[in-house]
């Protein structure tokens, strides 16, 4: 049986806590007195850099949680439009990354499709988070591919996969971006699933009217 949306919340927040509970533990036993008391300026220097690292995820990790209680406690407002602009938009945002490290993304869509009922900046939020963990999860001469395509007279489905990407686990941070993504998709009365073996994520939209060109 599929989980509420209040268990999936109440997992994400959990996943999430626990997450920051790790580098906060390192924080804690390394900044304890009994411990800097005895180093040199050298050794606190050091310290310094490696507590800074720590902090930066602690901080990373409570703005994915502050933005997914944003997400679930805010209902969006929801407009029609083209679905090809939105989708150039997320993609050209992280091509020269892929491009950077040697990586294609294709995109394939049909010349036309019905357009879809969004909230622009959800949608940006979450094609872009999606696309960002395909890039962590491929490797250079993969190909990152991004297919619209109308999947029912309701829906408008996008799929960004990885053929070749075998994923067993995500981090905790990739966890929750995933979430975050999923939470930002199903406010806008649409849904996101995926799989890591291969990657490949589906996001189906609303479809706000029969025929537009994207």
């Amino acid at each position: 049986m599929p989980i509420s949306v209040s268990e999936t919340f109440c997992l994400n927040l959990s996943q999430g806590i626990h997450a920051a509970a790790q580098p906060l533990t390192i924080l804690r036993a390394s900044l304890d007195s009994s411990h800097t008391d005895h180093m040199n300026a050298e050794e606190l220097r050091e310290l310094v850099v490696s507590s800074a690292i720590e902090v930066e995820r602690v901080c990373t990790l409570f703005s994915c949680l502050q933005q997914i209680v944003s997400t679930e406690r805010i209902k969006p407002s929801l407009s029609e439009m083209p679905l090809l602009p939105l989708l150039t938009h997320a993609i050209d945002g992280v091509r020269l990354l892929f491009e950077k490290d040697e990586m294609f993304l294709n995109s394939t869509a049909p010349d036309t499709c019905g357009s879809v009922l969004v909230n622009r900046a959800r949608t940006l939020q979450a094609l872009s988070s999606v696309l960002l963990l395909a890039h962590v999860v491929s490797h250079p001469q993969d190909t990152v591919e991004v297919i619209a395509s109308v999947s029912s007279p309701n829906t408008v489905r996008v799929v960004v996969r990885n053929v070749r990407s075998y994923v067993d686990a995500m981090d905790a941070e990739q966890n929750l971006n995933m979430a975050l993504a999923e939470a930002s998709i199903r406010s806008q009365q649409a849904s996101l699933s995926w799989t890591l073996q291969p990657f490949n994520v589906q996001i189906e939209l609303q479809r706000a009217s029969l025929v537009h060109y994207c």
